[in-house]
């Protein structure tokens, strides 16, 4: 619950839940809300997709990445994410990852957490599931699984899963991203005021958030 006598701000977090630097861009995040204590700051989870062309129920993932980055390049970067993993306190964990799938379900669920205050949860969830345990966070019956463990109905959310709802909504909202430039993830939108591309460090991220402090204390 946040005091309504602090000063407010938002930060917009433009993000992929199968993109490792928004997990690394999550955790330096939530460093940075450690370390700030000027105001209460409201996260929103924004949607994108890094390729909202894998079909539903995914593809192989090695395969995926191997056509996508050539097969020497495929380790390198898994090495380099997983250092940077070590310093954020995550144990990416790419060999258990059998799967890359279409993530519109998954941003559809995080968008439905939004009203019951569990928004927080399943994305840190849908992180952990990807990167650490190996899940398929494309599967259905997982996703409503893990909205339960978030404190969600499971048998509303199975059900929703299998329409369309909000589909459109969700990729209205990634075109709209598009449209403000982003083209890469993770994007922080801080108070509408500033934006920052990439996994920043923690201490950047607490600037621009006092940067925009300032501007709403000089209105």
């Amino acid at each position: 619950m946040t005091d309504s006598s602090r000063p407010q701000l938002t930060n917009d977090v433009v993000s992929d839940v199968v993109c490792p630097w928004c997990y690394v861009g999550k955790k330096r995040l939530e460093d940075a809300l450690a370390q700030f204590n000027d105001a209460d700051v409201q996260v929103n989870w924004r949607p994108f997709q890094l390729d909202p062309t894998i079909p539903q129920g995914g593809i192989d993932r090695r395969e995926y990445l191997e056509k996508k980055f050539g097969k020497d390049r495929v380790s390198t970067i898994h090495e380099r994410i997983e250092s940077l993993g070590r310093e954020a306190g995550i144990p990416f964990a790419f060999d258990r990852i059998e799967k890359s799938p279409n993530t519109l379900d998954a941003h559809r669920l995080i968008r439905w957490a939004f009203g019951s205050g569990a928004q927080q949860a399943i994305v840190d969830r849908l992180f952990r599931a990807y990167f650490v345990e190996g899940k398929d966070i494309g599967d259905r019956d997982f996703l409503a699984d893990l909205a339960a463990e978030c404190g969600l109905d499971r048998e509303a959310v199975r059900l929703r899963l299998d329409t369309d709802l909000e589909a459109s909504d969700v990729q209205s909202e990634i075109a709209s991203a598009v449209r403000m430039g982003v083209n890469g993830v993770p994007f922080f939108i801080i108070d509408g005021k500033f934006g920052l591309s990439g996994a920043q460090p923690s201490e950047v991220i607490v600037d621009a958030m006092r940067q925009a402090l300032a501007k709403n204390r000089e209105a």
